[in-house]
């Protein structure tokens, strides 16, 4: 039996403003529920990143979907965590601006995977679904000057990899991509909405909707 329509929309575990844009953007009637999680203290052990993705997913959803809700309330928790993969090194968001500089160099001239995992969960029922999607970018060379610039900016905060795939395509950096763009912004939508639609009924309903109901 399919779980029941949550009745109190979505609540988006995160504190990304840009996350909450794809959502919004998509369609969907979204909310943001902050949860204080410093996965940075973290160790991810012996599993894949993109197990390592979906259960950090998975603990943000988990910690919002416990904090306190109105009474009765049904609504379905979505949290997501974007981790970039490079050279079989794990990178994250950067510390400060050195930190920013030296990831964008290492990404520099090379390909990288971008992975987000996803945790949905229904808090009327506990019932979760969980998967994760993987991207491919490469960035060409960026002229040191451009790197410069883009680092006293501070644009880089927040940000897995220490940048924005669109802002930095917008700025002329060469990069390519292969999968869902949302993906390396932190939500892939592609796959986000196919599992609400499918596993939820629940289908874009404001001004960005572009995609047909199920």
């Amino acid at each position: 039996m399919s779980p029941r329509t949550p009745t109190s929309g979505l609540l988006l575990a995160s504190r990304s403003p840009r996350r909450l844009l794809l959502l919004r953007e998509a369609g969907y009637h979204a909310d943001t529920i902050a949860t204080f999680i410093d996965d940075g203290q973290l160790v991810p052990g012996q599993v894949t990143v993109a197990q390592w993705a979906a259960a950090l997913a998975h603990l943000k959803a988990t910690a919002a979907a416990r904090k306190s809700i109105t009474p009765g309330a049904d609504a379905l928790i979505i949290g997501a965590d974007t981790i970039v993969e490079c050279d079989g090194r794990i990178i994250g968001q950067p510390r400060n601006a050195g930190h920013a500089r030296q990831i964008i160099l290492d990404l520099a001239d090379r390909g990288h995977d971008v992975i987000t995992g996803v945790s949905i969960i229904h808090t009327g029922t506990g019932r979760e679904d969980l998967f994760a999607d993987l991207a491919r970018v490469r960035v060409g060379r960026v002229p040191a000057d451009e790197i410069d610039a883009y680092v006293a900016s501070g644009e880089w905060r927040g940000k897995a990899g220490a940048y924005n795939l669109v802002e930095r395509i917008e700025a002329g950096w060469p990069i390519e991509y292969e999968g869902d763009a949302g993906t390396i912004m932190g939500l892939p939508m592609k796959r986000l909405a196919s599992c609400l639609a499918s596993r939820w009924g629940i289908v874009p309903t404001g001004p960005g909707n572009d995609q047909p109901a199920p």
